[in-house]
């Protein structure tokens, strides 16, 4: 059954896969042992049982079967994640669905989508459903399966991963040879994790005997479980041998959007049962490479936002992108469109924030709505695709309807309440403002808001007799002598940069120059020559808003590093090797703590692994 035909009868099919009472009770039991009494729906970038005729695009992986001249035939949409099974040629009751597997075939979900041809057709499809569960961290085969006087099944779909290559390459194609992380050894034997510059990841045994064994394992949720990925390329050495290697697996399975595998590599000897195992790792051939795939790992392609920070995942975001700009690497471009896609809409309070919120990705918030229109403006620097600057303004221009003169005599509030003025609203204003003048033709509107917050943030008394930015304003208008954090430090930095560009005033470059000297030079922000939080103490960690401080000082002094002639390279590079050698285990994943968890606890999400990349990008 194609595709095309199809669709001309898409709204009657659809009708009569509600409405059509059950076939046969028994009608694949021989095929198909029953699965958990309730399949779990899974949701990608699509739910499951989503209409054939909305895929995007139609292949046939494996050939198609016949059972007593009925053609079953199994269906993938590559773009969607999602498969279907048809039967044709057939008569009143035949029947078809998918089975799918997480653990490679060896055991399934039945009967997925079952469905029966009606009176006068000659045959039927199911619905879609997903080959892949990237929130879940899970990877699914598919077959088509159909009851038509006896059951017969397809083979089962998409058994391995393809990317440049498919998974057992043979280890002489391609380039590079690293060893990740220590070997491991086992009655003498030496058993070792490779991997090559393109991610892809073999075993090798040697100093062994005939008969031992080496294999690879791979896992999508960090180690914790390999049902569908255990004794991958499993091979013993031969006689006469002393050592033997398995075939190239991938690391990722991009088109699966599953980043962040991790593989392993374990032997057997000869002589016993027992085996030995490296460490997991992941790829780790270019640092911000390595950091951006163990970012995107806690990505969720469903909600298409980083759970379960809203403010946070716009800074993600944006570093993502940053990523992408910087390396020439676009495998993720599609988390732009897809993360503006589904949350420009509203949600109710509890689903993305603390907070509803209301479309356009503003809430009360307003310094959470900001952190969106910088990304949207990074994105639209990416893709050069106008509806992104054009979703920055629009949130640009709710933030100025809390531009309020009446009170300190300028600025924005931080909430819709109108409670506090502080830094981080401020210095998002001022940098947003500038950018979108940088931006748009013939602009003077963004340009006049742009210089007048700026003069009033240097006028406010935010930045403090030693060049370094407070938290924010008493209710009498004066510095309020709260925490110095790095990100208002930042901030500041990166809108006197953008200020420059939109004026070329100079002094607003030097003051840039002043508030990031003023800062690699505080014991309040740097600790030995790396950048530290206040909140990193010797018992205790940074809040989820505190994790992701560092990475946005570092994404602005990256800025004022590239306008003036490397200034501030040192102390980039520094940062980025400290981390890079000292607070990052085999998965690269990089903790809060630059200098490493020997001073203190060091928590590891998503929130820290984006912070340390943009530290990794800023090195020269």
């Amino acid at each position: 059954m194609r595709l095309l035909p199809v669709l001309l009868v898409t709204a009657l099919v659809t009708a009569l896969l509600a409405a059509w009472p059950a076939g046969p009770a028994a009608a694949s039991a021989a095929a198909s042992p029953p699965g958990p009494a309730a399949t779990t729906t899974v949701c990608a970038l699509y739910c499951d049982t989503r209409d054939p005729s909305l895929a995007t695009h139609e292949t046939f992986p494996v050939p198609n079967i016949t059972v007593n001249g009925r053609v079953v035939e199994l269906h993938v949409t590559d773009p969607d994640g999602m498969a279907w099974a048809s039967i044709d040629n057939g008569q009143l009751n035949d029947s078809v669905w998918l089975d799918r597997s997480w653990d490679g075939g060896a055991t399934w979900d039945g009967l997925l989508g079952k469905a029966w041809i009606p009176s006068t057709w000659t045959g039927t499809r199911t619905l879609m459903y997903n080959l892949y569960d990237p929130t879940n961290h899970r990877r699914a085969v598919l077959r088509a399966c159909g009851d038509a006087g006896g059951v017969s099944c397809t083979q089962w779909a998409h058994l391995d991963v393809c990317a440049a290559h498919c998974d057992g390459l043979d280890p002489s194609v391609g380039t590079g040879d690293a060893q990740p992380l220590p070997a491991t050894t086992l009655n003498g034997r030496t058993i070792a994790l490779h991997m090559d510059t393109s991610g892809m990841a073999w075993a090798a045994l040697s100093a062994g005997k005939a008969g031992d064994e080496v294999w690879l394992d791979r896992s999508w949720n960090s180690g914790a479980s390999w049902p569908d990925g255990s004794s991958k390329g499993r091979t013993s050495v031969p006689a006469g041998a002393t050592g033997v290697r398995t075939a190239k697996y991938n690391t990722d399975d991009t088109l699966g959007l599953l980043y962040g595998g991790a593989v392993r590599a374990c032997g057997r000897a000869v002589e016993g049962q027992n085996g030995s195992c490296t460490a997991w790792a992941r790829p780790a051939g270019s640092r911000p490479a390595a950091a951006a795939d163990a970012l995107m790992y806690s990505y969720d392609p469903n909600t298409a936002y980083w759970p379960s920070s809203w403010w946070n995942s716009a800074v993600a975001l944006a570093t993502v992108i940053d990523y992408m700009r910087q390396t020439g690497d676009t495998r993720y471009a599609w988390v732009v469109s897809r993360t503006y896609q589904v949350n420009r809409g509203s949600f109710p309070a509890g689903a993305r924030s603390s907070d509803p919120i209301e479309g356009d990705f503003i809430s009360r918030a307003t310094d959470d709505a900001e952190w969106w229109a910088l990304a949207w403006i990074d994105a639209y620097d990416l893709t050069h695709d106008t509806t992104y600057l054009n979703e920055a303004v629009t949130i640009a221009n709710y933030v100025n309807g809390l531009w309020d003169t009446g009170s300190c005599g300028g600025g924005v509030w931080w909430d819709r309440e109108r409670t506090y003025k502080n830094a981080v609203t401020n210095g998002l204003y001022v940098r947003i403002t500038a950018a979108l003048h940088n931006r748009i033709a013939g602009d003077t509107l963004w340009l006049g808001r742009a210089t007048t917050a700026w003069h009033w943030y240097l006028g406010s008394g935010l930045i403090n007799s030693a060049g370094l930015v407070n938290d924010g304003l008493t209710s009498g208008c004066a510095n309020n002598g709260q925490t110095v954090w790095s990100y208002n430090q930042g901030l500041a930095i990166g809108a006197a940069v953008e200020v420059w560009r939109a004026t070329g005033d100079s002094s607003a470059l030097s003051t840039a120059r002043r508030l990031a000297d003023a800062a690699v030079a505080s014991p309040a922000l740097v600790s030995g020559g790396v950048l530290t939080e206040s909140c990193d103490t010797a018992t205790a960690s940074c809040d989820d808003n505190g994790k992701q401080f560092k990475g946005v000082f570092m994404r602005y002094l990256q800025d004022l590093n590239s306008a003036t002639g490397n200034a501030y390279g040192s102390f980039a590079a520094t940062q980025a090797n400290t981390l890079w050698s000292t607070d990052r285990d085999s998965l690269n994943r990089l903790g809060e703590r630059w200098s490493g968890g020997q001073s203190g606890p060091n928590p590891v999400d998503w929130r820290t692994q984006a912070s340390a990349l943009s530290a990794l990008l800023a090195a020269p």
